[in-house]
């Protein structure tokens, strides 16, 4: 599981990009800006390498997309599923990449989509044509996920356990009230010590 790509601060950014998500104000270049960043850094877990490489998860909602009209936070449960857990990007990632992919072209909001508050994308048939030109990619890219998702199966399911307690527990202290410095401190040795235990294994 690749701990050090976790956006920790998911669940307490997440309502306010969720709001942000369609007509926010990001242009063109500041959503794909924080969309490379998003897909740069951090390593890939036991896998080694990226899960996304440039452009990647650009590619991999839209294809979600294509299957059928999805909104943000069904697909970043979609991929998350799709690798068993293992991963999930945060909505400050996702959002601005949604938004990226409307300003191209690629995707719309889908209309009549009921009392439902939140937007539902749909794929336009440019999205479609760019799908296509990157078949080999989206090809590539799912196969990345499925291995992704095998391998996390093989790991024992306490340490699943134990994995998903944690990241748990960090989503909700960090989404809670800020940190004094004391308590930045205090979660800063806490998550040190576990990482020295760990790597003493």
């Amino acid at each position: 599981m690749d701990l050090d790509r976790m956006d920790f601060g998911d669940e307490r950014r997440g309502g306010r990009h969720g709001r942000r998500g369609g007509s926010d104000g990001f242009g063109a270049r500041e959503g794909e800006r924080r969309g490379e960043r998003s897909e740069r850094g951090g390593r890939g877990g036991r896998g080694g390498g990226r899960l996304f490489s440039h452009g990647g998860l650009r590619l991999v909602l839209l294809h979600l997309i294509s299957q059928q009209p999805r909104h943000g936070y069904e697909l970043i449960k979609a991929i998350e599923e799709s690798v068993n857990g293992t991963y999930s990007p945060s909505a400050g990632v996702v959002y601005p990449t949604l938004t990226l992919l409307e300003e191209m072209g690629y995707i719309r909001v889908q209309e009549n989509t009921g009392d439902s508050q939140r937007k539902s994308y749909e794929i336009t048939d440019t999205g479609r044509e760019y799908l296509a030109e990157n078949e080999d990619a989206v090809t590539e890219l799912l196969a990345r996920l499925a291995t992704r998702r095998e391998r996390s199966e093989d790991m024992p399911a306490q340490v699943m356990r134990a994995l998903h307690n944690f990241k748990y527990a960090v989503h909700l202290r960090l989404g809670a009230e800020p940190l004094t410095t004391e308590q930045a401190n205090a979660f800063a040795a806490i998550l040190d010590a576990a990482a020295q235990q760990l790597e003493r294994l």
